[in-house]
């Protein structure tokens, strides 16, 4: 953030929103409320400023050129599974009444660039100071708040473990939701800046374990992709069962991609 810039924290509580930085303008309130208060506040698009009108513009192309470089990236082939093609083909498959939970690091990550929520307070995740693990306890209550909507877990392979057992729950209870889980075997937001810097991938790699089979163990169905060829089906079949009252888990073994590198400093 620029020195000169002005900070401004919307936060329910006084003291929470000056634990990480101080800020300019401390909005005490509910975010969200604040949000729709800025927003209405602001000129209509027909009378916006020649320089807000500039800046949203700009804006626009910025998007417009990242979307260009990500439909390129999605472009790359190898082994297993692009990380990115697969949320390309996920935005195109999940319902239009799709709830969004997401638990992971890397791969929620590169999620959080392609996947775009259907509507409003249709994405969860752990918050910019929150954890690995809420993922499953998330959609539950999602699912059961919203027995309407099409819930997707977006699990990263070292966060999946952290919830996993839940589809036990899942089952019993019969609350159909579809984890997607992509298997990189490894802790890889960690291990993108740990490699580099200290030449050693220790406690960063996992196995590529058949999560698929351990929630067939717990009564739900699992699906296993190790091909971008094998993805449409597999997303098609998890919707289907999960429309029939089934718990489902995808598991997507992926390629390792730079797509996120530079992004993270230790």
């Amino acid at each position: 953030m620029r020195r000169n810039a002005t900070l401004i924290a919307a936060n329910r509580s006084a003291k929470d929103a000056r634990l990480n930085r101080k800020p300019d303008i401390a909005a005490i309130g509910d975010a969200g409320l604040f949000l729709q208060a800025l927003a209405q506040a602001q000129p209509a698009s027909g009378t916006a400023s020649s320089r807000l009108a500039g800046w949203i513009a700009t804006l626009r192309d910025r998007d417009a050129g990242r979307e260009l470089e990500i439909d390129q990236q999605a472009q790359a082939s190898g082994e297993y599974v692009n990380p990115i093609a697969l949320f390309r083909a996920l935005e195109q498959t999940a319902g239009d009444n799709a709830l969004l939970v997401a638990d992971g690091g890397d791969f929620v990550a590169t999620a959080s660039y392609v996947l775009h929520p259907r509507a409003p307070l249709t994405w969860l995740d752990p918050g910019a100071f929150g954890t690995l693990g809420v993922g499953a306890g998330f959609a539950l209550g999602a699912a059961l708040a919203h027995p309407e909507k099409e819930v997707w877990i977006i699990f990263g392979d070292g966060a999946c473990g952290y919830g996993l057992v839940e589809f036990d729950t899942f089952v019993r209870h019969g609350i159909p939701v579809i984890a997607l889980v992509g298997n990189d075997a490894g802790w890889t937001q960690i291990a993108r800046e740990q490699v580099k810097m200290l030449h050693d991938d220790v406690a960063t790699v996992l196995a590529r374990t058949n999560y698929n089979e351990v929630v067939a163990g717990f009564g739900a169905e699992g699906i296993l992709v190790k091909t971008m060829a094998e993805v449409p089906a597999a997303l098609a079949r998890a919707r289907a069962l999960a429309h029939s009252g089934r718990p489902v888990l995808v598991n997507v073994w992926l390629d390792k991609t730079e797509f996120r590198e530079g992004s993270l400093s230790m």
